[in-house]
């Protein structure tokens, strides 16, 4: 990578991370005031009626891949006329959707509210209310996807970062109202976020229409333009649905066999797992567009050095969260909620150590939607998944341990992460075995070295004791950065990074001075 190009990566990367540090901060917190406002049941209700909106967005899922990838692609181009047409296409196709959810969710929602779903007679009225507000709250949220496109694809991270911490204060402002109201809490909640979805969304449109020249206010489409992006969000539905059933359908799943209290408990896990996986999603928002731009600019051999060194940072920065949060899963819940529901601890753990395996299956995947290749792609993520979730169900009706779920979709993405999206690579894109397999030994013996000692403590210590988390959290911090700083890396990394920081450090000297 050029020096220029490093430095952006890397700026834009320090943006993203402080956005990052304050949302999940915010967000733990306002997810602890609202657990602890609306109760695990009535929290979890708000997963399960919101599950089936958002279950419905897999259509909305298969655009925004394309809408970003189109909008990048154009830009990297540099056709004004092209990158305009393209966001007029994408914003007409996503009012389309919006439109299209509402109507589903109205319809069929509405009768598995009615005919499918578990729920306490007495909560039935709220939950219906909360069903219809949150159709309102998903229109808005679709209609915002292109604005969002266009801030990333211009790499204005900082405004993306400005608005994600301000969506992150609302949010929080909106937990300690409800501790004031005096109406139905979980009415007064799917409210509040309906609002903020409204005012998120006219902001992103004002700032989007004063900066960037292809945006206006007409709604219109290009039918060339179109037939692309459809055809590209064909495949991508296809996932999508996968997708949706594995995270939103499982929710609904849960609703059949358990109790509203194992819903909250999932929906808990994927939070803290969220929440982490922002640690990384941030690196790879500010590097995935440059990865795009080469290979529309056809510097095919540039795009592919910085995929694959991106893969492997992306990697590395998962383990340093990932791994802490699976030792102190147990004392992290109970410290971070007032009541922690049951199975909570167990999803928490293997969802994490999942999510390594989900970070290289997302990661992978950039060139191969770059290349516009995505039919191979869609049959191998859509099949694991749908066979992950028949499997679940049929386990659940045979009296399975909750738990079935996480390791049936872990296994899932062991299998996506580490033999389909590389195949893929290999035979779509024209990486060789031999590159992937050198990325997997570079993370692998990385992680294998790092884990011995903290596992030790792990089994070693009380973990029912302040200090001794303290310790544990502080040893493998230690020995996961040692592992990478010295297995990791190459030497030509690490003389790059001294110098980044014995320049930042003589500039702050000198400022001082």
């Amino acid at each position: 990578m050029a020096a220029s190009e490093n430095r952006t990566i890397a700026k834009n990367t320090a943006i993203l991370y402080v956005r990052m540090l304050v949302v999940m901060v915010v967000s733990l917190y306002t997810s602890r005031v609202i657990l602890k406002t609306l109760g695990i049941d009535d929290f979890g209700l708000y997963q399960t009626v919101g599950g089936i909106v958002g279950f419905l967005s897999f259509l909305n899922g298969a655009l925004s891949t394309s809408t970003s990838r189109f909008i990048t692609f154009a830009l990297g181009k540099g056709d004004l006329v092209e990158l305009r047409q393209t966001y007029q296409t994408t914003f007409f196709a996503h009012l389309i959707i919006g439109l299209s959810i509402a109507l589903l969710a109205e319809t069929g929602g509405l009768w598995w509210i009615y005919h499918k779903m578990v729920i306490p007679p007495e909560r039935f009225h709220a939950a219906l209310i909360v069903f219809h507000i949150s159709i309102f709250t998903s229109f808005f949220s679709i209609l915002m996807v292109p604005f969002g496109a266009e801030i990333v694809a211009h790499e204005r991270m900082n405004v993306f970062a400005y608005l994600g911490i301000a969506e992150a204060a609302s949010k929080l402002g909106i937990a300690f109202l409800l501790e004031y109201g005096h109406q139905d809490r979980l009415i007064l909640y799917a409210s509040l976020m309906l609002l903020q979805n409204i005012a998120m969304l006219a902001f992103y449109l004002i700032y989007c229409k004063r900066n960037f020249r292809e945006v206006t206010f007409k709604i219109s489409y290009e039918k060339k333009v179109f037939g692309q992006i459809f055809s590209f969000s064909g495949w991508s539905l296809l996932t999508n649905v996968a997708l949706a059933l594995s995270s939103q359908g499982i929710l609904l799943l849960m609703n059949l066999f358990f109790s509203s209290a194992l819903v909250t408990a999932r929906a808990i896990s994927l939070q803290v797992n969220t929440a982490a996986s922002r640690f990384v999603s941030n690196f790879r928002t500010a590097v995935n567009p440059r990865i795009v731009k080469k290979f529309a600019a056809e510097d095919f051999e540039g795009s592919k050095k910085l995929q694959l060194e991106s893969t492997k940072y992306s990697i590395f920065l998962m383990f340093l969260l990932a791994f802490p949060i699976c030792l102190l899963a147990e004392p992290l819940l109970d410290l971070w909620l007032v009541e922690v529901p049951p199975y909570s601890v167990g999803f928490l753990q293997i969802v994490i150590i999942q999510s390594l395996f989900q970070v290289l299956n997302v990661s992978l995947f950039t060139p191969i939607s770059a290349a516009g290749r995505i039919k191979e792609n869609a049959f191998f993520t859509t099949s694991t998944l749908l066979i992950c979730f028949v499997v679940v169900y049929f386990l659940f009706k045979a009296g399975a341990s909750p738990y079935a779920l996480s390791w049936a979709y872990f296994i899932g993405d062991v299998f996506l992460g580490m033999y389909a999206k590389p195949y893929l690579l290999v035979k779509i894109v024209g990486y060789r075995w031999s590159e992937i397999l050198q990325l997997f030994w570079e993370c692998a013996k990385t992680i294998l070295v790092a884990v011995p000692i903290p596992l030790l403590l792990y089994f070693k210590l009380d973990n029912s004791s302040l200090l001794n988390c303290f310790i544990l959290l502080v040893v493998t911090t230690l020995c996961v950065l040692l592992s990478v700083w010295f297995l990791g890396i190459d030497r030509e990394m690490r003389a790059k990074i001294i110098q980044m920081i014995r320049e930042r450090f003589s500039k702050k000297c000198k400022s001082v001075s």
